[in-house]
């Protein structure tokens, strides 16, 4: 294909376009990967659980975590982020207006270039991995040198990660984009199960059962990459890489990529400084936030990445279509989705922290009182953000699949700077004064959220995209009454089953924790739903516009 010309798909398809169209619900796409994520999400939950288990909050708990987190942070910039916001409009471009040959040449050469560029970031933090430990952990290098050592040394491990899982989102991306939606949603299992492996199984054979966890780690992300391999063969995608960098397509996808990394990925800059900030505060506060960002990413993953994850390839159709109602409709779809499932999950966060907290994670060898009430306190502060969190899910593509991301890479300076800026606010007078100053760095993360989300939405009101969405004061009111109702009978409930007395909690032996919690969790949304329906909603509030698949 020349420079600067659309590709054609008449040149393969010989017939005009469009092609015939078959209907599928956003819901039912939704749904598929919905049901994996929450699957994988459970998997977490449970790897949390052996995690609390193997390594509690401990120092070397700490260390791991940090070691964890640069790979994943890093991974959500060149996989799941920018990469992707990127890569699957141009894909979505290519497929519907160019033919099979071109769409592979596209592929093997992104995942040449890819693959070439991951390899050299892998190998210089592995050669270098004291100077990124130093960048990301400074107080660990000046205070604590044993921590130090031992987060470099865990950062040779764990690093590579990057290469395997990155590689393993370009093939998402590629899936996705043919409707292929429920093997991506499945593949996060296969890492919560490596890592439950190495923690049980490797780990009793290492003098550091945090190093087992770390080897899991690397192993876990060449696993995930293979396993989606036979997959792209079935659709004929799987790439033979090759390097190109004059390559018209993958010029785009870079420049796109450029600004697109800032862009998308505020929050995980915004998770990353409260982890650098959080190792200049008392020992286990990198521990407190994790187990209390896990329980605040559950109903972000399986409901807001979800979500997200659908309407991208559909809304980049859309636009290369130039169909701006059907753009709106979905994007309109996608926000009072969001608004349904993100505000109960929020209040039932907050409602319920400690005794979630304790139910999952609370071991007295390893995990004590302390540490669930500190991380209790830093989950409501994150839950407080939830609805932030998954608006920026959801609006985000509303640019990205218009090719725009200048627009998102301003909002999130600003959002970025209103963060830094909280933290400072938050922090200081919270840790000198109440000794949680973990909870100032969640809290301004949450806050941070909004005024990113609201820029957002501001933006594509002020573009003339989100057209559609009106958000009439009924439905608020509807979706406030439900959630007064689910509010009172949760509380009741909790109350009763003493999940709300943390001394009669902490008697309990963990199976009773359980099956209370999940009596308290049922109860809670099925009083929701009655109420959402009693109040007028319906399933076609929910359905949503039909998908458009071009064969």
């Amino acid at each position: 294909m020349e420079e600067g010309k659309t590709p054609d798909r008449s040149t393969e398809r010989g017939s005009s376009y469009p092609q015939k169209i078959k209907g599928r619900g956003l819901l039912g796409s939704s749904g598929i990967v919905s049901a994996f994520t929450m699957i994988s999400r459970i998997l977490g939950l449970l790897r949390d659980v052996v995690l609390a288990r193997v390594i509690g909050a401990e120092a070397l708990a700490d260390v791991f975590f940090v070691a964890f987190k640069i790979p994943n942070f890093l991974r959500r910039l060149f996989s799941e982020g920018a990469f992707s916001q990127a890569f699957i409009p141009v894909l979505g471009e290519y497929r519907e207006r160019g033919g099979q040959s071109l769409v592979r040449e596209l592929v093997s050469r992104v995942f040449g270039n890819l693959g070439l560029i991951l390899f050299v970031v892998s190998l210089s933090v592995v050669l270098f991995s004291p100077v990124v430990t130093a960048i990301f952990a400074p107080s660990w290098y000046l205070d604590s040198p044993e921590k130090f050592s031992a987060t470099a040394a865990m950062l040779r491990i764990t690093f590579p990660y990057l290469f395997f899982i990155s590689l393993t989102g370009f093939a998402a991306g590629i899936l996705n984009t043919y409707d292929r939606f429920a093997v991506p949603a499945f593949t996060p299992m296969l890492l919560n199960l490596t890592l439950i492996s190495a923690a049980i199984i490797a780990a009793p054979w290492f003098e550091e059962p945090t190093f087992a966890l770390a080897w899991g780690v690397l192993c876990a992300g060449a696993i995930q990459f293979v396993f989606q391999l036979p997959f792209l063969a079935r659709i004929h995608m799987l790439p033979m890489p090759v390097i190109d960098w004059q390559h018209s397509g993958v010029r785009k996808i870079l420049a796109l990529m450029a600004p697109a990394i800032f862009g998308v990925s505020v929050s995980q800059v915004n998770l990353l400084l409260d982890t650098v900030l959080a190792t200049f505060l008392p020992s286990g506060s990198v521990s407190w936030l994790y187990y209390s960002d896990r329980l605040a990413q559950l109903p972000l993953g399986v409901f807001g990445v979800a979500i997200a994850t659908v309407i991208l390839p559909n809304l980049s159709r859309y636009h290369a279509l130039q169909s701006s109602d059907s753009y709106s409709l979905t994007l309109d779809w996608a926000i009072k989705t969001v608004l349904l499932l993100a505000v109960p999950s929020a209040a039932a966060l907050i409602l319920l922290a400690h005794p979630i907290l304790t139910t999952l994670f609370f071991y007295g060898d390893v995990m004590t009182v302390r540490d669930m009430q500190m991380s209790a306190f830093s989950l409501r502060a994150y839950a407080l953000g939830l609805v932030g969190f998954m608006l920026i899910k959801v609006l985000a593509p509303g640019f990205f699949a218009r090719q725009d991301m200048t627009s998102p890479v301003r909002f999130g300076i600003i959002a970025m700077g209103a963060n830094m800026l909280m933290n400072l606010l938050f922090v200081v007078p919270l840790h000198y004064w109440t000794n949680i100053g973990h909870v100032g760095l969640a809290l301004a993360t949450s806050l941070a959220a909004y005024i990113n989300a609201a820029l957002l939405l501001f933006g594509l009101r002020r573009d003339g995209i989100l057209k559609k969405f009106d958000a009439p004061s009924s439905f608020f009111v509807r979706l406030s009454g439900a959630l007064v109702f689910m509010i009172v009978a949760v509380y009741i409930l909790a109350t009763f089953v003493g999940a709300m007395d943390i001394s009669i909690w902490h008697s309990y032996e963990w199976w009773q924790r359980l099956l209370r919690l999940c009596l308290v969790c049922f109860f809670g949304i099925l009083v929701y739903v009655l109420a959402l329906f009693s109040l007028g909603f319906s399933l076609r509030d929910f359905r949503g516009p039909e998908l458009r698949e071009f064969e």
